[in-house]
């Protein structure tokens, strides 16, 4: 198979290995460049394609991975926020902080403290509930 229908399923290749890298290495520092350069991509092709394939661009679902996992750990209750804030992969609790309280709507510390423990609920169930959602999503907003 040769042409443009190859490229586009040989870059949906690709793409998948890329979110799979993010998913298992979300705690590491990981960058659009570096993620590029192991599936032999240029990083602005990385990005574009990312962003078609999966409706966000990689540095955002990077993002995501980490606030889904710091959620969890909050929900759990026995780290810090800094402590939660460097185990997900954050340089910054600023940084952090932030992108936290844009996703989830509150910024970490009051989650934790509001959280209700999910203990006796299947963790795909708790998943899905938990997961955040930005706020022009939940507004609906960003479809316009």
């Amino acid at each position: 198979m040769t042409g443009p229908r190859h490229q586009h399923l040989s870059d949906l290749a690709r793409l998948r290995r890329v979110r799979d890298r993010i998913d298992r290495e979300y705690h590491k520092p990981l960058d659009v460049e570096a993620l590029a350069r192991g599936v032999h991509m240029s990083a602005g092709h990385l990005s574009r394609q990312f962003r078609l394939a999966y409706g966000e661009s990689p540095y955002s679902y990077l993002m995501t991975r980490r606030i889904e996992r710091a959620m969890a750990l909050l929900r759990l209750g026995e780290m810090s926020v800094t402590e939660v804030c460097f185990a997900v992969g954050s340089s910054s609790l600023g940084t952090f902080s932030t992108r936290f309280t844009e996703l989830v709507g509150v910024p970490p510390s009051v989650y934790r403290q509001q959280n209700a423990p999910t203990d006796g609920i299947p963790s795909c169930v708790a998943k899905a509930v938990t997961r955040p959602i930005r706020n022009r999503e939940a507004t609906g907003s960003g479809d316009r």
